[in-house]
């Protein structure tokens, strides 16, 4: 039986869904995430919390006998919340280790992904930018997820049209309580310790949101004000809550909004969400729909590549891309029986303009995907055209 020591060893397990110690104490606040993870996995039955010479606490695997040998002789002791000093020890492991919650369908690189754990981790505020369907939503869930024991709340800011109602409360009356105010989910989600906040489409708020927002993201504030209550109390802002918002960055999102740069000064973790590249594209395909065709996968990935390329160029031939988000939706239709012809039809062809005849963007794209029909539909296809252009 391994020796332990009763004056500085806490030893945790995992019963009827919590995680206690020897002496019946609630510790799930002292585990860092990842070692909770591996007591509900069954990796481990017991971790033991060691004090080192330095004086922090290490979490290190044990087992049963140990957990039973301490609780048959535990006195009651105070559990100090060492949490901090435990996380400041940790991250570093727990970083690498994160790599293997990321989910196999969001293709992010191991420095991004870290990068953003981390942030998520220490309490900062993030900003993820990128076009539109590239993984900005997908990113934030998966971060959430990975770090199940926080509370995760989404608001879509795109579709606030009221924002003191969205973000504080409404003002009600009845006999009993008289005129009160009911807070918003926004209020009361910022009030739960480490909760992730996702505030997407944030470039499509109203100025009157990011008016309130304001001392809400300051790190030297972290307060909302409730204007519609006597004496405008404060609602102060939790514990190690994360704001993580989305923005929609670029001249063709006409219906967005250029961020204040006082809000922009809020966010310390800037991720960069880029399109994937045209191999990367059609291993997202080839995950989502194993069965799809080779050769229907590398057209999805290469039409898509040719966007990209082209929107970048110095004489672009098309304004807009085709999203990660795009490609998976033609895929699913090819599984499911429709044609490449066919899926570009209702897919592509919508989203670019047919002003200018031959020489419209839509023309363009039309003389794009007939390269890549079969024969058959080639040959029936009025509009094609011997044109060639570039594959990514």
């Amino acid at each position: 039986m391994a020796k332990t020591n009763k004056q500085d060893q806490i030893v945790a397990i995992l019963k009827n869904g919590q995680f206690i110690d020897q002496y019946g104490n609630d510790v799930a606040s002292l585990l860092p995430a990842y070692m909770r993870k591996r007591l509900q996995s069954g990796e481990v039955s017991a971790l033991s919390r060691k004090m080192t010479k330095a004086g922090s606490f290490q979490w290190r695997n044990a087992d049963m006998d140990v957990y039973n040998a301490l609780a048959k002789t535990a006195k009651p002791l105070d559990v100090v919340d060492n949490r901090q000093d435990e996380v400041q020890q940790d991250v570093e492991q727990y970083l690498q280790d994160s790599i293997k919650l990321r989910p196999t369908n969001l293709i992010l690189s191991d420095l991004k992904w870290k990068y953003l754990m981390r942030s998520v981790i220490r309490g900062k505020n993030i900003m993820m930018t990128g076009p539109s369907g590239c993984g900005k939503t997908l990113a934030v869930q998966s971060v959430a997820k990975a770090l199940n024991g926080r509370p995760f709340y989404y608001f879509n800011f795109g579709a606030t049209t009221d924002a003191r109602s969205a973000l504080i409360g409404n003002t009600h009356y009845n006999k009993e309580k008289g005129t009160y105010v009911a807070e918003a989910l926004f209020a009361q989600a910022i009030q739960k310790e480490d909760a992730i906040i996702m505030m997407d489409e944030l470039t499509r708020a109203t100025p009157d949101a990011w008016n309130i927002l304001i001392t809400v993201l300051d790190e030297n504030q972290r307060y909302l004000r409730v204007d519609e209550k006597p004496d405008t109390p404060t609602i102060k802002v939790a514990k190690g809550v994360t704001f993580i918002a989305t923005a929609n960055i670029g001249a063709e999102y006409t219906a967005t909004r250029v961020l204040d740069r006082a809000i922009l000064d809020r966010f310390t973790a800037i991720v960069e969400m880029e399109p994937l590249s045209t191999l990367d594209e059609i291993a997202l395909i080839q995950m989502t729909y194993p069965n799809l065709a080779g050769e229907s996968v590398s057209a999805i990935a290469n039409i898509a590549g040719v966007t990209r390329q082209q929107v970048k160029s110095d004489d672009p031939k098309v304004t807009t891309t085709i999203s990660s988000r795009m490609t998976v939706e033609m895929a699913g239709l090819m599984h499911d029986g429709f044609s490449l012809a066919e899926a570009a039809e209702v897919c592509i062809y919508p989203f670019f303009s047919d002003a200018g005849g031959t020489d419209s963007e839509r023309t363009f794209m039309k003389q794009l995907v007939q390269k890549y029909l079969p024969t058959t539909q080639t040959a029936n296809t009025p509009w094609a055209s011997n044109t060639s252009y570039a594959t990514a």
